[in-house]
């Protein structure tokens, strides 16, 4: 057999550690830096960290962008070759929307784990300040009409049905292809359908930002947060927040019901930024002195009929797929929600999380303690390069989980365009 050969059994795979830059809001500080710049500079900040230069130092690298222009087609190979990884490092893209970041590592740590390498970088990164402007469709299909032409005379037949109209670009629209409405449109549906309330979206977000501050200024992001273009925290971080302050901002989806209740405040900002994280096994660890912070040991990805199936009952809402996804895990894993010690889920918005928690617990896995769930801060606070999240997230909850003294076991859960759903545990024995 080759050299991907398997190993005779299924081995642990290790969170080593994690780099990414400061998240920042679109249009800001990285308006001008693209996905492979940003990523770069996450991936750059993982290698001076761990060492990585030089000759198979890593396995592999994969990542992903949701947002791409055709230049970003082989973005993690491309980011190899502009970065400090030794340029005989293959690398491979992946794209999931938002559970980008976390597919990122799954894939990375199945080959861990089957034996096919003994470690790999996973990551992710986003721009919606550089997304990229598709040619009207009419242009197009006229300048391939122009491409095909086989005389000039035909060249310029074709030229002629040009119409002002044409020049218009396709502005990207943040809308599910299916149903035309927003991600935040489709919260609001699955808000109203679970009843949650505009106080509770604004003290979970307030809570994020008070967290995030707190992390911050506690040094805990001091090895994972790697300074780019003038930032050194997540330009959207508001230590100030509270939720009398956020009350006071007026909502901007649902609109055309009564009572809205999502607003700029309780919902995540466009982001720009890039994230990475190191896996390994156990015994590349050891050999190079490095001690694991957590170990992946479970993952599960569902998805729900959020066009046909029951959307105005919450159950099958956009952004709901998790409330399947880590039941099953659960049950794979033979645990309960009370057997983890930290919870972390994607706050793409509060209304979301809430919307989650509730789903859970009506499907009788219990409650969330609140102060065990997104105990450094999460997406709210940081903002959310939509390919970026699920790194950040491992590479958060890994070093939360390494804090403590005792066993203990995280899960993550991530939602996603198009009615998907990732989620995983972490373990540190």
């Amino acid at each position: 057999m080759n050299a991907q050969q398997l190993s005779p059994s299924v081995r642990r795979v290790a969170v080593v550690g994690g780099a990414r830059i400061p998240f920042a809001r679109s249009d800001g500080p990285y308006a001008t830096a693209s996905n492979q710049q940003m990523l770069t500079a996450a991936l750059d900040g993982l290698v001076e960290r761990y060492g990585l230069q030089g000759p198979g130092a890593v396995g592999e690298f994969v990542a992903g962008a949701v947002l791409k222009h055709a230049r970003d087609f082989n973005l993690a190979r491309e980011t190899v070759l502009g970065s400090q990884l030794h340029p005989s490092t293959p690398a491979y893209d992946i794209q999931q929307a938002c559970g980008t970041g976390l597919q990122a590592v799954i894939a990375a740590a199945n080959k861990i784990a089957l034996g096919q390498t003994d470690s790999a970088v996973a990551g992710g990164a986003d721009t919606a300040s550089d997304a990229p402007l598709g040619v009207n469709d009419s242009l197009r299909r006229i300048l391939l009409e122009v491409r095909r032409a086989k005389s000039p005379g035909a060249r310029l037949k074709a030229l002629a049905k040009v119409r002002p109209g044409h020049l218009v670009p396709d502005i990207p629209r943040n809308a599910e292809p299916r149903t035309g409405l927003s991600m935040g449109e489709h919260a609001a549906v699955t808000a109203r359908a679970w009843g949650i309330p505009r106080e509770a979206q604004d003290r979970l977000a307030a809570t994020s930002h008070r967290r995030l501050a707190a992390a911050y200024e506690r040094g805990f992001f001091q090895d994972l947060v790697v300074p780019f273009r003038g930032l050194a925290r997540d330009q959207n971080l508001r230590p100030g927040s509270t939720v009398e302050k956020l009350a006071s901002l007026k909502p901007v989806f649902g609109l055309g019901h009564p009572d809205p209740t999502m607003t700029a405040g309780n919902s995540t900002p466009l982001t720009d930024g890039a994230a990475t994280v190191l896996l390994a096994s156990e015994n590349w660890a050891r050999e190079r002195g490095l001690e694991p912070l957590a170990y992946l040991t479970a993952y599960e990805t569902a998805a729900v009929d959020f066009v046909g199936g029951d959307v105005a009952g919450g159950e099958d809402g956009l952004l709901m797929a998790p409330a399947y996804a880590v039941p099953r895990m659960l049950e794979r894993a033979g645990l309960g929600l009370d057997d983890f010690d930290l919870v972390e889920v994607h706050e793409a918005f509060a209304s979301q999380v809430l919307a989650t928690l509730a789903a859970w617990e009506k499907r009788g896995l219990g409650t969330v303690d609140r102060a065990r769930l997104n105990v450094a801060g999460s997406s709210l606070a940081t903002g959310h390069p939509f390919a970026a999240t699920g790194a950040r997230i491992v590479a958060t909850l890994a070093k939360l989980l390494a804090e403590r003294d005792a066993p203990a076991r995280g899960l993550i859960s991530v939602c996603a365009a198009g009615g998907q759903g990732v989620t995983a545990i972490l373990e540190r024995a």
